[in-house]
Protein backbone atom coordinates (compact mmCIF):
# COMPACT_ATOMS: atom_id res chain seq x y z
CA UNK A 1 0.00 0.00 0.00
CA UNK A 2 0.86 3.82 -0.12
CA UNK A 3 1.07 6.59 1.71
CA UNK A 4 0.86 10.17 1.25
CA UNK A 5 3.53 12.27 0.68
CA UNK A 6 2.24 16.05 1.88
CA UNK A 7 1.66 16.86 5.34
CA UNK A 8 -2.46 17.23 6.08
CA UNK A 9 -2.94 20.53 7.77
CA UNK A 10 -4.19 20.17 11.02
CA UNK A 11 -6.89 21.67 11.17
CA UNK A 12 -8.74 19.27 8.17
CA UNK A 13 -8.66 16.42 10.52
CA UNK A 14 -12.34 15.99 11.40
CA UNK A 15 -13.81 15.55 14.57
CA UNK A 16 -16.72 12.78 15.27
CA UNK A 17 -17.47 13.93 18.35
CA UNK A 18 -18.48 17.48 16.67
CA UNK A 19 -22.54 17.76 16.77
CA UNK A 20 -24.04 17.28 13.29
CA UNK A 21 -26.98 16.62 11.99
CA UNK A 22 -28.52 13.21 11.31
CA UNK A 23 -28.25 11.39 7.63
CA UNK A 24 -31.34 9.62 7.14
CA UNK A 25 -30.23 8.78 3.56
CA UNK A 26 -28.98 4.97 3.75
CA UNK A 27 -28.24 5.16 -0.03
CA UNK A 28 -24.38 4.46 -0.36
CA UNK A 29 -24.91 4.11 -4.29
CA UNK A 30 -22.54 5.10 -6.65
CA UNK A 31 -22.81 8.85 -4.90
CA UNK A 32 -22.17 7.17 -1.57
CA UNK A 33 -22.77 9.67 1.44
CA UNK A 34 -21.05 12.06 -0.41
CA UNK A 35 -23.34 14.32 -1.22
CA UNK A 36 -24.78 18.32 -0.85
CA UNK A 37 -25.90 16.72 2.87
CA UNK A 38 -22.45 15.63 4.22
CA UNK A 39 -20.92 18.66 6.47
CA UNK A 40 -17.80 19.96 4.56
CA UNK A 41 -16.18 21.23 7.72
CA UNK A 42 -16.76 17.98 9.42
CA UNK A 43 -15.68 16.02 6.65
CA UNK A 44 -13.30 17.80 4.43
CA UNK A 45 -11.42 15.43 2.43
CA UNK A 46 -14.55 13.23 1.82
CA UNK A 47 -16.63 16.22 0.24
CA UNK A 48 -13.66 17.53 -1.48
CA UNK A 49 -10.79 14.80 -3.05
CA UNK A 50 -7.16 15.99 -1.86
CA UNK A 51 -5.45 16.68 -5.03
CA UNK A 52 -3.09 14.56 -6.98
CA UNK A 53 -0.77 15.00 -9.85
CA UNK A 54 -1.56 13.59 -13.04
CA UNK A 55 1.78 11.80 -12.85
CA UNK A 56 1.15 10.73 -9.69
CA UNK A 57 -2.12 9.31 -9.40
CA UNK A 58 -0.96 7.24 -12.59
CA UNK A 59 1.86 5.97 -10.76
CA UNK A 60 -0.62 5.12 -8.05
CA UNK A 61 -3.01 3.52 -10.15
CA UNK A 62 -0.40 1.48 -12.05
CA UNK A 63 0.53 0.12 -8.55
CA UNK A 64 -2.69 -0.89 -7.54
CA UNK A 65 -3.73 -2.55 -10.95
CA UNK A 66 -0.77 -4.62 -10.62
CA UNK A 67 -1.02 -5.39 -6.90
CA UNK A 68 -5.01 -6.70 -7.54
CA UNK A 69 -3.99 -8.68 -10.13
CA UNK A 70 -1.76 -11.15 -7.89
CA UNK A 71 -4.47 -11.34 -4.99
CA UNK A 72 -7.44 -14.00 -4.22
CA UNK A 73 -10.21 -11.21 -4.93
CA UNK A 74 -12.47 -9.74 -8.18
CA UNK A 75 -11.92 -6.11 -8.10
CA UNK A 76 -14.77 -4.62 -10.46
CA UNK A 77 -14.11 -1.33 -12.21
CA UNK A 78 -17.01 0.64 -13.05
CA UNK A 79 -19.09 -1.98 -13.11
CA UNK A 80 -17.32 -3.54 -15.73
CA UNK A 81 -13.50 -4.26 -15.71
CA UNK A 82 -12.23 -7.01 -13.50
CA UNK A 83 -9.01 -7.10 -12.05
CA UNK A 84 -7.40 -10.48 -9.83
CA UNK A 85 -7.42 -14.13 -9.24
CA UNK A 86 -11.33 -14.22 -7.99
CA UNK A 87 -13.12 -14.17 -4.70
CA UNK A 88 -14.55 -12.13 -2.44
CA UNK A 89 -15.53 -8.98 -4.93
CA UNK A 90 -13.84 -5.04 -4.17
CA UNK A 91 -16.42 -3.25 -6.10
CA UNK A 92 -14.66 -0.21 -7.70
CA UNK A 93 -17.69 2.36 -8.47
CA UNK A 94 -15.51 5.27 -9.60
CA UNK A 95 -12.23 4.24 -10.35
CA UNK A 96 -11.08 8.19 -11.38
CA UNK A 97 -11.69 9.33 -7.37
CA UNK A 98 -10.25 5.88 -6.36
CA UNK A 99 -7.12 6.22 -7.86
CA UNK A 100 -6.87 9.67 -7.27
CA UNK A 101 -7.33 9.59 -3.49
CA UNK A 102 -4.69 7.14 -3.42
CA UNK A 103 -2.13 8.76 -5.51
CA UNK A 104 -2.95 12.27 -3.20
CA UNK A 105 -3.24 10.40 0.06
CA UNK A 106 -2.44 6.72 0.01
CA UNK A 107 -3.40 4.21 2.57
CA UNK A 108 -5.78 7.56 4.32
CA UNK A 109 -6.72 7.88 0.62
CA UNK A 110 -8.04 4.45 0.75
CA UNK A 111 -9.59 4.59 3.40
CA UNK A 112 -11.28 7.66 2.98
CA UNK A 113 -12.72 6.47 -0.85
CA UNK A 114 -14.73 4.12 1.09
CA UNK A 115 -16.26 6.30 3.71
CA UNK A 116 -16.95 8.37 0.50
CA UNK A 117 -18.65 5.52 -1.13
CA UNK A 118 -16.41 5.29 -4.39
CA UNK A 119 -15.90 1.72 -3.40
CA UNK A 120 -17.41 -0.99 -1.67
CA UNK A 121 -17.62 -4.56 -1.35
CA UNK A 122 -20.70 -6.92 -0.74
CA UNK A 123 -18.13 -8.96 2.34
CA UNK A 124 -15.67 -5.85 3.29
CA UNK A 125 -13.82 -8.28 5.75
CA UNK A 126 -13.00 -10.92 3.43
CA UNK A 127 -11.85 -7.92 1.02
CA UNK A 128 -9.51 -6.40 3.83
CA UNK A 129 -8.47 -9.10 5.04
CA UNK A 130 -6.88 -10.69 1.70
CA UNK A 131 -5.42 -7.26 1.53
CA UNK A 132 -3.80 -7.58 5.08
CA UNK A 133 -2.86 -11.48 4.44
CA UNK A 134 -0.52 -9.60 1.52
CA UNK A 135 0.07 -6.27 2.80
CA UNK A 136 4.19 -6.62 2.99
CA UNK A 137 3.96 -7.25 -0.75
CA UNK A 138 1.33 -4.41 -1.85
CA UNK A 139 3.95 -2.10 -2.79
CA UNK A 140 7.12 -2.92 -4.58
CA UNK A 141 10.35 -3.40 -2.83
CA UNK A 142 11.93 -0.16 -4.15
CA UNK A 143 8.88 1.59 -2.69
CA UNK A 144 9.11 0.34 0.27
CA UNK A 145 13.04 1.09 0.52
CA UNK A 146 12.09 4.55 0.10
CA UNK A 147 9.84 4.71 2.50
CA UNK A 148 10.75 7.34 4.62
CA UNK A 149 10.82 9.94 1.28
CA UNK A 150 7.07 9.34 0.64
CA UNK A 151 5.69 8.29 3.97
CA UNK A 152 3.82 10.92 5.84
CA UNK A 153 5.09 10.88 9.12
CA UNK A 154 2.63 11.62 11.84
CA UNK A 155 1.91 15.17 13.39
CA UNK A 156 3.66 16.64 16.12
CA UNK A 157 0.05 17.38 17.77
CA UNK A 158 -0.45 13.56 18.07
CA UNK A 159 2.53 13.29 20.27
CA UNK A 160 1.18 11.23 23.76
CA UNK A 161 2.74 14.10 25.95
CA UNK A 162 0.45 14.79 29.10
CA UNK A 163 -1.39 17.17 27.26
CA UNK A 164 -1.50 15.31 24.17
CA UNK A 165 -2.32 12.24 25.29
CA UNK A 166 -5.47 13.92 26.56
CA UNK A 167 -6.50 15.14 23.48
CA UNK A 168 -6.09 11.81 21.66
CA UNK A 169 -7.75 9.91 24.06
CA UNK A 170 -10.71 12.45 24.29
CA UNK A 171 -11.09 12.11 20.37
CA UNK A 172 -12.33 8.74 20.61
CA UNK A 173 -13.35 7.81 23.68
CA UNK A 174 -15.39 10.72 24.80
CA UNK A 175 -17.67 10.35 21.19
CA UNK A 176 -20.62 9.14 23.35
CA UNK A 177 -21.38 6.76 25.54
CA UNK A 178 -24.76 6.03 24.33
CA UNK A 179 -22.66 5.64 20.78
CA UNK A 180 -20.55 2.49 22.52
CA UNK A 181 -23.50 1.21 24.52
CA UNK A 182 -25.06 0.53 20.68
CA UNK A 183 -22.86 -1.92 19.98
CA UNK A 184 -21.28 -3.20 23.12
CA UNK A 185 -22.44 -5.49 25.21
CA UNK A 186 -24.07 -5.37 28.86
CA UNK A 187 -20.54 -5.27 30.40
CA UNK A 188 -19.40 -2.41 28.07
CA UNK A 189 -16.44 -3.74 27.40
CA UNK A 190 -14.41 -2.36 24.73
CA UNK A 191 -11.52 -5.05 24.48
CA UNK A 192 -11.31 -8.57 23.59
CA UNK A 193 -13.15 -11.16 24.72
CA UNK A 194 -12.21 -14.70 25.27
CA UNK A 195 -14.81 -17.69 23.92
CA UNK A 196 -15.02 -21.04 25.05
CA UNK A 197 -15.27 -21.78 21.26
CA UNK A 198 -16.28 -20.78 17.49
CA UNK A 199 -18.10 -19.11 15.92
CA UNK A 200 -18.95 -16.77 18.88
CA UNK A 201 -22.22 -15.64 19.48
CA UNK A 202 -24.18 -12.70 21.02
CA UNK A 203 -25.55 -13.68 23.71
CA UNK A 204 -22.47 -14.85 24.77
CA UNK A 205 -20.25 -12.01 24.76
CA UNK A 206 -20.70 -11.05 28.20
CA UNK A 207 -19.50 -14.20 29.68
CA UNK A 208 -16.65 -13.98 27.27
CA UNK A 209 -15.81 -10.47 28.62
CA UNK A 210 -15.56 -11.57 32.09
CA UNK A 211 -13.54 -14.28 31.14
CA UNK A 212 -11.22 -12.24 29.40
CA UNK A 213 -11.16 -10.21 33.26
CA UNK A 214 -11.30 -13.22 35.09
CA UNK A 215 -7.88 -14.24 33.31
CA UNK A 216 -6.18 -11.05 33.75
CA UNK A 217 -7.24 -10.66 37.81
CA UNK A 218 -6.23 -14.55 38.07
CA UNK A 219 -2.62 -13.85 36.79
CA UNK A 220 -2.01 -10.97 38.38
CA UNK A 221 -3.22 -12.77 41.73
CA UNK A 222 -6.09 -10.34 42.60
CA UNK A 223 -8.07 -11.31 45.71
CA UNK A 224 -8.64 -10.14 49.37
CA UNK A 225 -7.40 -6.89 50.17
CA UNK A 226 -5.21 -6.59 46.80
CA UNK A 227 -4.12 -3.11 46.86
CA UNK A 228 -4.97 -2.94 42.30
CA UNK A 229 -4.01 -0.39 39.92
CA UNK A 230 -5.76 -0.03 37.05
CA UNK A 231 -4.47 2.01 34.15
CA UNK A 232 -7.23 2.49 31.63
CA UNK A 233 -10.58 2.34 33.37
CA UNK A 234 -13.04 2.24 30.27
CA UNK A 235 -16.76 1.65 31.67
CA UNK A 236 -15.87 0.02 34.93
CA UNK A 237 -15.93 -3.62 34.27
CA UNK A 238 -12.64 -4.80 35.47
CA UNK A 239 -12.90 -2.54 38.58
CA UNK A 240 -16.48 -3.46 39.75
CA UNK A 241 -14.63 -7.57 39.03
CA UNK A 242 -11.46 -7.06 41.23
CA UNK A 243 -14.02 -5.27 44.03
CA UNK A 244 -16.16 -7.83 44.40
CA UNK A 245 -13.17 -10.26 45.24
CA UNK A 246 -12.10 -7.79 47.52
CA UNK A 247 -9.76 -6.12 45.91
CA UNK A 248 -9.00 -1.74 46.73
CA UNK A 249 -9.11 -1.02 43.49
CA UNK A 250 -7.91 2.74 42.04
CA UNK A 251 -8.29 3.08 38.42
CA UNK A 252 -6.76 6.35 36.08
CA UNK A 253 -8.59 7.55 32.61
CA UNK A 254 -8.15 10.31 30.85
CA UNK A 255 -12.15 10.21 29.31
CA UNK A 256 -13.86 12.61 31.27
CA UNK A 257 -17.02 10.36 29.35
CA UNK A 258 -15.73 6.78 30.79
CA UNK A 259 -15.23 8.04 33.93
CA UNK A 260 -18.44 10.10 34.49
CA UNK A 261 -20.26 6.51 33.72
CA UNK A 262 -17.96 4.21 35.41
CA UNK A 263 -18.51 5.92 38.43
CA UNK A 264 -22.21 5.20 38.31
CA UNK A 265 -21.74 1.38 37.64
CA UNK A 266 -19.37 1.35 40.25
CA UNK A 267 -21.70 3.30 42.98
CA UNK A 268 -24.86 0.99 41.57
CA UNK A 269 -22.65 -2.04 42.06
CA UNK A 270 -22.32 -1.30 45.86
CA UNK A 271 -18.32 -0.33 45.19
CA UNK A 272 -18.34 3.43 46.21
CA UNK A 273 -15.83 2.06 49.16
CA UNK A 274 -13.65 0.08 47.42
CA UNK A 275 -13.32 1.53 44.10
CA UNK A 276 -11.63 5.36 43.42
CA UNK A 277 -11.69 6.41 39.55
CA UNK A 278 -9.37 9.43 38.93
CA UNK A 279 -8.90 11.31 35.66
CA UNK A 280 -5.04 11.31 35.09
CA UNK A 281 -2.65 10.32 33.36
CA UNK A 282 -0.25 7.31 34.18
CA UNK A 283 2.68 9.38 34.90
CA UNK A 284 1.09 11.45 37.56
CA UNK A 285 -0.37 8.01 39.76
CA UNK A 286 1.52 7.70 43.12
CA UNK A 287 1.82 4.55 45.91
CA UNK A 288 2.62 1.09 46.08
CA UNK A 289 0.78 -1.30 44.40
CA UNK A 290 0.32 -5.27 44.66
CA UNK A 291 -1.00 -5.92 41.33
CA UNK A 292 -1.30 -3.86 38.33
CA UNK A 293 -3.73 -4.26 35.13
CA UNK A 294 -4.16 -2.86 32.12
CA UNK A 295 -6.42 -3.53 29.06
CA UNK A 296 -5.24 -2.67 25.89
CA UNK A 297 -4.04 0.56 26.78
CA UNK A 298 -0.60 0.66 25.76
CA UNK A 299 -1.78 0.99 21.77
CA UNK A 300 -2.25 4.53 23.11
CA UNK A 301 1.17 5.16 24.82
CA UNK A 302 3.63 5.90 22.12
CA UNK A 303 6.95 4.65 20.89
CA UNK A 304 8.77 7.82 22.36
CA UNK A 305 6.75 7.08 25.89
CA UNK A 306 6.80 3.33 25.97
CA UNK A 307 10.10 3.40 28.76
CA UNK A 308 8.31 5.79 30.99
CA UNK A 309 5.27 3.82 30.71
CA UNK A 310 7.21 0.80 31.59
CA UNK A 311 9.34 2.47 34.51
CA UNK A 312 6.28 3.83 35.71
CA UNK A 313 4.72 0.05 36.19
CA UNK A 314 8.03 -0.98 37.51
CA UNK A 315 8.14 2.08 40.23
CA UNK A 316 4.72 1.54 41.26
CA UNK A 317 4.91 -2.04 41.82
CA UNK A 318 5.26 -3.18 45.54
CA UNK A 319 8.01 -6.28 45.85
CA UNK A 320 6.62 -9.20 44.61
CA UNK A 321 3.67 -7.91 42.75
CA UNK A 322 2.50 -8.99 39.10
CA UNK A 323 1.30 -6.97 36.37
CA UNK A 324 -1.24 -8.35 33.94
CA UNK A 325 -1.65 -6.15 30.40
CA UNK A 326 -3.29 -7.09 27.33
CA UNK A 327 -2.01 -5.78 24.43
CA UNK A 328 -2.60 -6.16 20.73
CA UNK A 329 0.45 -6.15 18.96
CA UNK A 330 2.04 -6.56 15.36
CA UNK A 331 4.55 -8.42 13.73
CA UNK A 332 7.75 -6.44 14.53
CA UNK A 333 9.10 -6.24 10.84
CA UNK A 334 5.84 -3.95 10.07
CA UNK A 335 6.36 -1.94 13.16
CA UNK A 336 10.50 -0.99 12.05
CA UNK A 337 8.94 -0.19 8.62
CA UNK A 338 5.86 1.54 9.65
CA UNK A 339 6.25 2.92 13.19
CA UNK A 340 6.40 6.67 11.89
CA UNK A 341 3.54 6.71 9.05
CA UNK A 342 0.63 8.46 10.01
CA UNK A 343 -2.08 6.35 8.81
CA UNK A 344 -6.20 6.31 8.10
CA UNK A 345 -6.88 5.31 11.82
CA UNK A 346 -4.31 8.11 13.43
CA UNK A 347 -6.42 10.51 11.27
CA UNK A 348 -10.13 9.15 12.15
CA UNK A 349 -10.15 6.86 14.59
CA UNK A 350 -6.74 6.53 17.11
CA UNK A 351 -4.66 10.08 16.86
CA UNK A 352 -1.44 8.75 18.83
CA UNK A 353 -1.95 5.50 18.66
CA UNK A 354 0.66 3.07 17.94
CA UNK A 355 0.35 -1.02 18.24
CA UNK A 356 3.73 -2.20 20.26
CA UNK A 357 5.43 -5.86 19.22
CA UNK A 358 5.94 -8.45 21.95
CA UNK A 359 10.07 -8.25 20.95
CA UNK A 360 9.69 -4.25 21.41
CA UNK A 361 7.78 -4.54 24.74
CA UNK A 362 10.93 -7.35 25.67
CA UNK A 363 13.40 -4.43 24.48
CA UNK A 364 11.40 -1.97 26.25
CA UNK A 365 11.50 -3.82 29.97
CA UNK A 366 14.73 -5.32 29.47
CA UNK A 367 16.69 -2.07 28.71
CA UNK A 368 14.66 0.41 31.04
CA UNK A 369 13.13 -1.98 33.70
CA UNK A 370 13.58 -5.06 36.05
CA UNK A 371 9.67 -6.30 34.52
CA UNK A 372 10.52 -9.49 32.89
CA UNK A 373 7.88 -11.12 30.64
CA UNK A 374 7.33 -14.51 32.68
CA UNK A 375 3.77 -15.32 30.97
CA UNK A 376 1.95 -14.71 27.26
CA UNK A 377 -0.89 -16.03 25.76
CA UNK A 378 -2.17 -14.92 22.52
CA UNK A 379 -6.17 -14.58 21.61
CA UNK A 380 -6.10 -13.09 18.03
CA UNK A 381 -9.07 -15.63 16.39
CA UNK A 382 -11.22 -14.53 19.90
CA UNK A 383 -10.72 -10.34 18.99
CA UNK A 384 -11.50 -11.35 15.27
CA UNK A 385 -15.13 -12.99 16.48
CA UNK A 386 -15.21 -9.98 19.18
CA UNK A 387 -14.95 -7.37 16.39
CA UNK A 388 -17.31 -9.34 14.43
CA UNK A 389 -20.25 -9.40 17.01
CA UNK A 390 -19.69 -5.15 17.25
CA UNK A 391 -19.88 -5.14 13.88
CA UNK A 392 -23.12 -6.37 13.06
CA UNK A 393 -24.91 -5.15 16.07
CA UNK A 394 -23.50 -1.64 15.06
CA UNK A 395 -25.21 -2.15 11.59
CA UNK A 396 -28.42 -3.34 13.02
CA UNK A 397 -28.70 -0.57 15.09
CA UNK A 398 -27.48 2.16 12.64
CA UNK A 399 -31.43 4.15 12.44
CA UNK A 400 -30.40 4.36 16.30
CA UNK A 401 -26.29 5.63 15.73
CA UNK A 402 -28.22 8.36 12.89
CA UNK A 403 -30.64 9.10 16.12
CA UNK A 404 -27.77 10.73 18.45
CA UNK A 405 -26.72 12.79 15.67
CA UNK A 406 -23.78 10.47 13.64
CA UNK A 407 -24.29 10.94 9.59
CA UNK A 408 -24.00 8.29 7.32
CA UNK A 409 -20.04 9.51 6.46
CA UNK A 410 -19.61 8.25 9.85
CA UNK A 411 -20.97 5.13 9.75
CA UNK A 412 -19.32 4.03 6.93
CA UNK A 413 -15.97 5.40 8.73
CA UNK A 414 -16.79 3.29 11.72
CA UNK A 415 -17.76 -0.13 9.47
CA UNK A 416 -14.96 0.25 7.80
CA UNK A 417 -12.76 0.85 11.07
CA UNK A 418 -14.72 -2.32 12.73
CA UNK A 419 -14.04 -4.65 9.48
CA UNK A 420 -10.43 -2.98 8.83
CA UNK A 421 -9.52 -4.50 12.41
CA UNK A 422 -11.34 -7.55 12.22
CA UNK A 423 -9.86 -8.45 9.11
CA UNK A 424 -6.52 -7.76 10.99
CA UNK A 425 -6.73 -10.40 13.46
CA UNK A 426 -8.95 -12.99 10.77
CA UNK A 427 -5.30 -12.61 8.60
CA UNK A 428 -2.63 -12.79 11.49
CA UNK A 429 -1.42 -9.89 10.89
CA UNK A 430 -2.50 -8.88 14.33
CA UNK A 431 -2.55 -10.74 17.48
CA UNK A 432 -3.72 -10.11 21.44
CA UNK A 433 -1.51 -10.97 24.21
CA UNK A 434 -2.45 -11.39 27.68
CA UNK A 435 1.25 -10.71 29.33
CA UNK A 436 2.45 -11.37 33.29
CA UNK A 437 5.19 -9.04 34.34
CA UNK A 438 7.20 -9.65 37.58
CA UNK A 439 10.01 -8.05 38.85
CA UNK A 440 13.43 -9.67 39.20
CA UNK A 441 14.78 -9.19 42.56
CA UNK A 442 17.89 -7.34 43.60
CA UNK A 443 20.63 -8.36 44.96
CA UNK A 444 19.64 -6.89 48.15
CA UNK A 445 16.34 -9.09 47.98
CA UNK A 446 17.27 -12.13 46.47
CA UNK A 447 17.47 -14.87 49.29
Amino acid sequence: MTAPTHQLPADRTPDPAAPVPAQRNHDHGPAGPQSSATDPERWPDIVTRPRASRARTAVAERIVRRALAKLPLRARLAGVEGIGLGGPLMDIRDPDAFFGRIGASGLIGFGESYMAGEWDAPDLVAVLTVLADNAAELVPAPLQRLRSLWALRKPAAQLNTPEGSRENISHHYDLSNDLFALFLDETLSYSSAVFRGFPAEQALLPAAQHRKIDRLLDAAGVGEGTRLLEIGTGWGELAIRAAARGARVTTVTLSAEQRELARTRIREAGFTDRVEVRLCDYRQVTGDYDAIVSVEMIEAVGEEFWPVYFTTLDRLLAPGGRVALQAITMPDDRLRASRSTYTWIHKYIFPGGLLPSTEAIERVTTEHTRLRTAQRIGYGAHYAETLRLWRERFTERSAEVDALGFDAVFRRMWTFYLAYSEAGFRSGYLDVQQLLLTREPTQQETP
